[in-house]
């Protein structure tokens, strides 16, 4: 059986002072895709660094293009213009099965 799923990585960089805006700007959005359908999982983390590193798993690729143009992904780039230093570095990656199912793959 073929995996459709991706997983991403989204990693948002913000302006020195304001991690804490960018986050509850960015939870107000989690909650909105949680809702989208085809979103198996969309959850930040906090990075060392200071970043916030968003890890989101969907069921194929062209519901995560259709999330990617959706107005929510619009929504959420408007309201975090001026709190990030960097464009958002964003990732598409497909899994590749290891070890044991559970463990071995998001």
């Amino acid at each position: 059986m073929h995996d459709e799923t991706v997983v991403v990585t989204a990693i948002f960089k913000p302006v020195p002072g304001v991690r804490e805006e960018l986050v509850e700007r960015l939870r107000v959005a989690i909650a909105e895709v949680h809702e989208e359908p085809g979103c198996l999982l969309y959850a930040i983390h906090g990075a060392p660094d200071g970043s916030i590193v968003m890890i989101e798993k969907w069921e194929n690729e062209r519901l995560l293009d259709e999330h990617a143009a959706g107005e929510p992904v619009q929504r959420l780039d408007a309201s975090i213009a001026g709190l990030i230093t960097a464009p958002v570095e964003v990732t598409r990656l497909r899994p590749i099965a290891a070890g044991r199912e559970s463990q071995g793959r998001l």
